[in-house]
Formats: C-alpha cells, sequence, structure tokens
C-alpha cells in the first residue's frame, strides 16, 4: 500500500471509488504518525512508549480483535442448546460483474433473498415447520482474492409457529438444497426485475443449477462464529499471509478450496492492489 498505492491511485483517478481511495490512505498510514497516538507508562519503572494507533478500517488486517471479540461475545450469548447448521448461497457467475457494479442493490437483494428464501422453506410442515433464526455474513472473496459473493448462514435447529410453539427439525437434516436453490432463484430475479433502473438478466441464467449447500455443524455453532467473525471485521488478506513484497511483485499464500493444500501466488503489485480493494465494498 505504502509502496504503491499513490501511483495505482493515480493510474485510475477519477475512477478510483472513494471507499477505495480511503481505504488506500488508512492502510498506508495503519500504526504512523499519520493516526496520531497515545502514550503509554509503566507505574513501576517509569518506562514511556509512544503508541501508534490503527487505522481500524475494516479492509486493514490489523487492529479488529477487540471488535470482533466484542461481537464473539454477543453473538454467544444469543446462541441455544441445539444443533445449528451451517448455509452457504452463491451468487452465480453471470451476475457477479453486476454485482461488482451495483453492489447495495445487488448485494442486498442476496442476502435479503438468501434469507426470504430458507424462510420460505422452513415454514414448510415437511422441513421445520414454523419461522426460523438466521445469523447472515456476506462474504465476497475466495481464498485466491477473488471476486465471489455469498452469503454464510447459521442456523439454529429450532423454529417457532405462529401458537409459538417451538418445533425442532432433524439434527442432520435443516431444508433441501436443490429446492433452496430454486426458490432463492426465483425470488432473487423477480427482486432484480424490480429495481431501478431494471437488471437486464442472462438468459442462461436459467439453464443452470444454482450453488446452495447446508450441513449441520458438527464441530459446534462457535467454531463457526469464529469462522465468520473472520470476514465480518477484517479485510480478505491477514499480513502473515504474504511472503515478499519487492520487485514490483507479491507473493502470498493461501488454501486450495478444492484440494485444501497450501499454495502461493505471485502478482504484479497493481494486480494484487486491484483484487485486494474489490473487497472494499
Amino acid at each position: 500500500m505504502r509502496d504503491h498505492g499513490a501511483a495505482y491511485a493515480a493510474r485510475f483517478g477519477a475512477r478510483l471509488l472513494p471507499s477505495h481511495r480511503r481505504a488506500l490512505a488508512d492502510i498506508a498510514g495503519c500504526r504512523t504518525a499519520a493516526m496520531g497516538g497515545h502514550l503509554a507508562g509503566c507505574a513501576d519503572c517509569g518506562h514511556r512508549e509512544y503508541v501508534y494507533h490503527s487505522c481500524r478500517n475494516r479492509a486493514c488486517p490489523q487492529g479488529h480483535a477487540r471488535r470482533t471479540e466484542a461481537w464473539l461475545g454477543e453473538r454467544a450469548d444469543d446462541l441455544l442448546p441445539v444443533r445449528y447448521h451451517h448455509v452457504v448461497i452463491t451468487l452465480p457467475a453471470e451476475l457477479r460483474h453486476i454485482a461488482r457494479s451495483r453492489q447495495q442493490d445487488v448485494l442486498g437483494a442476496l442476502m435479503s433473498t438468501a434469507a426470504g428464501a430458507l424462510q420460505t422453506l422452513a415454514r414448510d410442515p415437511k422441513y421445520a415447520g414454523g419461522r426460523i433464526g438466521i445469523l447472515a455474513v456476506l462474504h465476497t472473496w475466495t481464498r485466491a482474492l477473488v471476486w465471489h459473493p455469498h452469503v454464510h448462514c447459521l442456523v439454529p435447529g429450532v423454529a417457532v409457529t405462529g401458537q409459538r410453539e417451538v418445533l425442532q427439525p432433524s439434527e442432520r437434516f435443516l431444508v433441501p438444497v436443490r429446492a433452496l436453490s430454486v426458490i432463492f432463484r426465483a425470488k432473487l430475479a423477480a427482486r432484480l426485475r424490480r429495481l431501478s433502473p431494471p437488471l437486464e438478466l442472462p438468459p442462461r441464467l436459467w439453464r443452470k443449477s444454482w450453488v446452495a449447500f447446508a450441513r449441520p455443524c458438527v464441530e459446534g455453532a462457535e467454531a463457526v462464529l469464529h469462522y465468520l467473525a473472520r470476514y465480518a471485521f477484517r479485510g480478505p488478506l491477514s499480513d502473515r499471509n504474504i511472503l515478499s513484497a519487492e520487485g514490483g511483485r507479491v507473493t502470498f499464500r493461501h488454501t486450495d478450496n478444492d484440494t485444501g493444500q497450501r499454495r502461493t501466488i505471485t502478482l504484479a503489485a497493481e494486480e494484487f492492489l486491484r483484487r485486494t480493494l474489490q473487497h472494499v465494498l
């Protein structure tokens, strides 16, 4: 950010989004004099040390520990003594470019439609048979920093009927994912067509299956909460995964989603900044 951010901003000029320009400046100035600081002192030995502040920009990999721990504590207090389910709903590849250019409309629709599709199926007496609770977190990147919007949902295995009766569906099964993907596709299409201006949806969207995934949280809901917290309060890549940044190139490591193996990627500095900044909403 410090070495190449100014050149990146100059190249794109007015086309660079204000949120991206702010992230470049914040991260470059993080824990430097640009962010100010405070004087810390030891009451026993008298030693004093000036500590610079973090930028607190969501895209920055540093400085979110306190906020993350507070969020985790609040969410842990909400957990019920039941089996939870982890549901993931992915935006199709044909809509990802549109989602990047109209983020508030499309990503907002993605979040609310995912929750709505889950509620629709959950009300069916064959499944949960009532209204369910959902914690949803938006995630826009793959581990290689590619733009890939999808929603993670943490769902307790209980439902409430109109008479306030509490029902518990099977611990191994929440809703059928094929039906979930069909309902989600129909609801999202209707929502996007109501936008102003409306979106032109590629016809091939209706000839393919949309991706939905669900599984019981056998490892416990707390483990999934920690997983989601990494998306909610920090950028897409931690400092420790950047192996080198020299000669105008950046090398970082990540875990391959398909094989589970650790891999390294080397990118030109400008492409690395582009991949990183595209996840600043």
